[in-house]
């Protein structure tokens, strides 16, 4: 990723690989021959612009490594299809997995790039059927994809989202199956899950809801939900390490004050499910 480093000026994320994986993850390098945790998300869990993510503020009180595996915009086609993370998620003592929006992966009726699950890559004949006026060479990034649909015509839209929903709780069934179901299942947001779908763009994780959160409780060790403080919303840049042409990115991203507040909800979780 090409913010993996930082912007100069920025924050040091101290870009490491493991084992044969392509991706950059934010270090420093954690070591896996020992117990350990490993973090899945999104830009959550990957902390872009505070110091210490959520991950790293966990380890302390737990006093074992922290392994984070988070990478800004990713999708859960990103850890799917990556086998060495695959494989030090699984010989992890827990998993925590963020969950991630449905918009961020390949479907019936588009794909996204293999890493980088944000980009558009082409439609399907199906979606090319059902938005014949579009032209779809003119996107890049799936959520701006999206939201011309959502205007259009938020009934063939409906279709989307339907199709998102289903290939997002399949996925999650198979990724849990894949991680032995070790895992804690975390959500992070100004809001609680929806108790029903939500068609439009406005909240994230998008088009997730309680209903496909219960289908994966049984197969979970806990399912934890983060609901941010007032204080923790504000979209401001205080605290954060960025350099100036990231001042804009960095006011929309969660603070120190966020990452201490899941952090300290999700330090007993993970101490109660220690051997």
């Amino acid at each position: 990723m090409s913010f993996a480093g930082g912007a100069p000026g920025g924050l040091n994320y101290c870009p490491c690989r493991y084992g044969r994986s392509r991706v950059l993850f934010r270090g420093p390098r954690r070591p896996l021959d020992l117990p350990y945790l490993a973090f899945l998300g999104g830009s959550e869990t990957y902390g872009r612009f505070v110091d210490l993510p959520f991950p790293a503020r966990v380890e302390p009180q737990l006093g074992l490594p922290c392994v984070n595996f988070g990478i800004p915009n990713a999708g859960l086609d990103l850890y799917l299809s990556d086998p060495a993370v695959l494989e030090a998620a699984e010989r992890a003592e827990t998993v925590v997995l963020q969950i991630l929006g449905a918009q961020n992966m390949s479907n019936r009726f588009y794909s996204v790039h293999p890493r980088r699950n944000d980009r558009f890559l082409r439609g399907s004949d199906r979606l090319l059927a059902l938005y014949p006026e579009v032209d779809f060479t003119e996107f890049h990034f799936n959520r701006h994809m999206l939201g011309r649909l959502h205007d259009l015509s938020p009934e063939r839209f409906a279709q989307i989202t339907a199709e998102l929903r289903l290939a997002w709780v399949a996925r999650m069934k198979h990724l849990l199956a894949l991680l032995r179901g070790r895992v804690v299942l975390l959500w992070v947001a100004e809001h609680l899950p929806p108790e029903t779908p939500q068609e439009g763009l406005a909240r994230d994780p998008l088009f997730v809801d309680r209903a496909m959160l219960e289908a994966l409780r049984p197969r979970t060790a806990a399912l934890l939900e983060v609901e941010l403080s007032e204080a923790a919303r504000q979209r401001d840049t205080e605290g954060k390490v960025f350099a100036p042409l990231e001042a804009g990115a960095a006011a929309e991203s969660l603070g120190p004050l966020a990452h201490a507040e899941v952090a300290e909800a999700l330090g007993p979780v993970l101490a109660a499910l220690r051997p």
